[in-house]
């Protein structure tokens, strides 16, 4: 078993997705985010049976960057109870694991325009 999570996020919008994503993987809280659009979910809401559609955004993290993640897609998200679902990650080709921990590192040393290390 590894540190690292896959969290599952829904979206209501493209928009919202890509916005959420960026903002995690700029601050370091999750390596990378998937967008995938055109889902549809089904649930209950308020003691009724809806239906929406959705954009479903998949991020990479650590067990360690989690609540932080957490927190900030609360604050971003637009629904009152979004979901945030993580799923540990068991194992993994090694250099794409090094890789999301390397991505989820702060960096160290002056950062020039292209936000790489100098």
């Amino acid at each position: 078993m590894t540190d690292k999570l896959v969290v599952l996020v829904t979206c209501g919008s493209l928009g919202e997705a890509r916005k959420i994503a960026r903002a995690l993987v700029e601050a370091r809280l999750a390596a990378c985010g998937n967008i995938l659009t055109s889902v549809r979910s089904i649930y209950r809401w308020k003691n009724k049976v809806e239906s929406a559609g959705e954009t479903l955004l998949i991020l990479k993290t650590s067990r360690q960057r989690f609540p932080a993640l957490q927190r900030e897609v609360e604050r971003l998200h637009s629904y009152d109870t979004p979901e945030i679902i993580a799923l540990p990650i068991e194992a993994g080709a090694r250099k794409y694991l090094a890789w999301l921990a390397d991505s989820l590192r702060a960096v160290t040393g002056p950062v020039n325009v292209q936000g790489k290390r100098s």
